[in-house]
């Protein structure tokens, strides 16, 4: 599906995301407008989902990360859907996963301090539906979040 050129306009772009296009394309050799054909090409084929800003929440003031796992009862048929839908609502939910085993759902919880977070914990986490179980796992560090992938 890919190709060499693909390959290499991929590598560049996640190696320097905030390269412009025609620096870009003077660094692959390639025409502006060429260039920009084939990231049309890598968007149209799903390759390339957008572009977004990516924001350190740390650096506007949240300092705990709590990752919930969660076990839904699952004696009810609409728990998971009912469950994700109110856990979109939480502001301070930056991811929800979904998973097969003994955990169902994953939450990562976003707070300013501890206090933030227990009110957050207990006003807003406890009252989503169809929880059976949770365990909570503090973060103290980020070892890898590179999101860049071997092409």
């Amino acid at each position: 599906m890919l190709d060499d050129l693909d390959r290499r306009i991929l590598r560049n772009m996640q190696g320097d995301p905030d390269m412009s296009i025609p620096d870009l394309a003077d660094h692959l050799g390639l025409t502006t407008s060429r260039l920009s054909r084939r990231i049309d090409k890598l968007r149209e084929t799903g390759v390339l989902r957008g572009q977004q800003a990516v924001i350190d929440w740390r650096a506007l003031g949240f300092a705990v990360e709590v990752s919930l796992r969660i076990t839904l009862d699952k004696t009810q048929t609409r728990a998971f859907d009912e469950f994700i839908d109110a856990a979109r609502e939480i502001a301070e939910v930056i991811e929800i996963q979904t998973f097969l085993g003994r955990v169902d759902v994953r939450l990562s919880v976003i707070a300013r301090d501890m206090a933030h977070y227990q009110d957050i914990y207990r006003s807003q986490i406890l009252t989503l539906p169809h929880i059976n179980d949770i365990e909570a796992l503090m973060h103290v560090a980020r070892i890898k979040a590179d999101e860049s992938l071997p092409i």
